[in-house]
């Protein structure tokens, strides 16, 4: 399918998801042909192709498609993979003595994720669009006309993280609690003790407990325990938590802070100066990094590289200079009495105190960050596209704290999904999608494989999320009021089939079970359990916008079928 411009011109799920996909290499973009006819022109005079990129998934998608230019140009090019993770000496010699073929599994991966989220994006989008931008009046862009409600594989699971926070804030209700706390000072120092049941609900359970400790105030020491603590060097420094460092540390934005540091991440003073001092051994402060637990295949640890003399018209963030590189945790330190085995003492103070529940906070960056890099939401490199999407769709909103909120669009949106009882606002879809591009990947699982069983799971989604549009449309009107324009679907909205005629009071709908037949059934049931079931040998059916001439009381919709083959 070639890559279109306009909601109106995208194909449903049910059509497209089984029409052909036309992958675009970049360099056909316009603004990439000299990019294009560079290649060419090098493939024609050389015997080899070496493959410089990331060595990642992606890096391999990106290197097949350097492949497909080069080749058209020369098919007898000898090509070879270089496998680096920095551009330094020892690594660039290393990646020349060892060269490689490239993996097609890698790319294979790639394309199948690409075309997963262009089907499944472009499906809902459309569908979501075209229900609900004339249906409501939507006034979050000041051009509802032109309202884009976009839908991600990627997008709504973030947007599922935030609404689910705020859910749980908003569901909380405060709850008085007593605890029981314990001081015991000498001359040696003051000790705080901490009761082992936490705190208690019941205020009478919990008076009867202090009572008890009042009327007998002598403790007794049963057990002391001796432990060595240590703070070990932190682990070199992802993009990911980059990200999180700076959106807690300074509020920058992950899309901030990705600018900033692909711009000038190589130049800065304070940074080349204390690197000539780690290579100082008199000053003995270099060691050797811990290994960390990710590795990506596409760069090494966020870190200086070299020193530079510095510029002079440095932004704020760039003087934001790390504290000489890392920002160091400090050490707390408090004296504590020394203890026996079986020795007595009178507590200084013993108190009843009480306290309240509170909600959980709203979600700031960094945890959004941690939540979607735990459930494989994106890669480094696009978590924060995702995150800024969401608020150029106007889904959510970020305070001066960099704490995420809700809009009523977003909200109403996961709402409506939610109420249909599919979990496409979850992380689980995309935990499962990005485990299969990883079996694609490792060779257990081909491309082909992997298409077709996504792309039939949220196809099955996608048709049963046309039949109960209604519950969208209702978790809209909790929102927004309606609207006096036309809806622009070329099925009936609602998909309301006639006036039921047993119970007089309500309509008759299309339903789907979770077995897959199709029945009219009235929407007041169980009060009303009129229902016509439709053939088994149905694949898909909904509902027109025809009205039959014919039949009455009306009006009643016709229903397009299509039979299993």
């Amino acid at each position: 399918m070639p890559y279109m411009v306009g909601i109106h011109t995208i194909i449903a799920l049910r059509t497209h998801g089984c029409a052909g996909v036309r992958g675009g290499n970049p360099t056909e973009q316009w603004d990439k042909q000299a990019i294009k006819q560079t290649l060419e022109e090098e493939a024609r005079r050389c015997q080899w192709l070496v493959l410089w990129l990331d060595c990642d998934r992606e890096g391999e998608n990106i290197a097949y498609e350097v492949i497909d230019v080069c080749t058209s140009a020369n098919s007898h090019l000898n090509i070879w993979r270089a496998r680096f993770s920095a551009l330094i000496d020892r690594e660039i010699h290393e990646s020349v003595q060892h060269l490689g073929r490239p993996n097609k599994l890698f790319a294979d991966a790639v394309d199948a994720r690409q075309e997963i989220d262009l089907r499944i994006g472009a499906s809902f989008t459309r569908f979501q669009t075209m229900l609900l931008k004339d249906a409501f009046v939507i006034n979050v862009t000041g051009d509802d006309r032109n309202l884009v409600l976009s839908y991600g594989p990627c997008q709504f699971p973030t947007l599922g993280f935030i609404v689910e926070r705020f859910w749980e804030i908003q569901a909380h209700e405060p709850e008085e609690f007593w605890t029981i706390n314990c001081t015991h000072t000498s001359d040696e120092g003051t000790a705080s003790f901490g009761w082992i049941r936490g705190h208690l609900f019941d205020y009478s359970c919990a008076i009867s407990i202090y009572e008890m400790c009042v009327s007998e105030p002598m403790a007794t020491v049963q057990n002391v325990r001796n432990q060595e603590k240590l703070k070990y060097p932190p682990y070199p420094l992802s993009t990911v938590e980059l990200q999180k460092r700076a959106s807690r540390y300074f509020r920058m934005s992950s899309e901030h802070t990705m600018k900033a540091i692909v711009r000038e991440q190589v130049n800065h003073p304070v940074w080349g100066a204390y690197a000539q001092r780690l290579l100082n051994p008199e000053a003995r402060l270099w060691r050797n990094p811990s290994n960390g637990g990710h590795d990506d295949k596409a760069h090494p640890p966020i870190h200086p590289t070299k020193f530079s003399e510095g510029e002079r018209n440095w932004s704020p963030d760039h003087t934001k200079n790390y504290l000489d590189v890392y920002r160091f945790d400090s050490w707390g330190g408090t004296l504590l009495p020394t203890y026996n085995i079986g020795q007595q003492f009178v507590p200084t103070t013993l108190t009843l105190d009480s306290g309240v529940t509170r909600p959980p906070p709203l979600l700031a960056e960094a945890d959004l960050l941690s939540c979607m890099d735990k459930a494989g939401i994106g890669t480094d490199a696009t978590m924060h596209d995702h995150i800024k999407k969401l608020l150029d769709r106007c889904y959510a909103t970020k305070d001066e704290n960099t704490r995420f909120s809700p809009t009523n669009l977003g909200e109403a949106l996961v709402m409506g999904y939610d109420e249909m009882g599919y979990e496409l606002w979850k992380p689980y879809l995309r935990s499962m999608m990005e485990a299969d591009m990883k079996s694609v990947s490792m060779g257990t699982k081909s491309k082909s494989e992997v298409l077709q069983s996504c792309l039939q799971q949220m196809k099955a989604c996608f048709l049963d999320a046309r039949v109960n549009k209604a519950k969208l449309l209702d978790a809209m009107g909790t929102f927004f009021a309606r609207s006096n324009r036309p809806i622009n679907e070329t099925q009936n909205p609602v998909e309301v089939v006639r006036p039921c005629g047993a119970c007089n009071g309500s309509e008759m709908v299309l339903k789907r079970r979770a077995t897959g037949e199709f029945m009219v059934g009235c929407r007041s049931y169980p009060q009303c359990r009129n229902v016509v079931w439709l053939p088994g040998s149905l694949s898909e059916a909904a509902v027109t916008n025809q009205v039959c001439p014919i039949c009455a009381p009306g009006p009643v919709y016709k229903i397009q079928f299509k039979f299993k083959s």
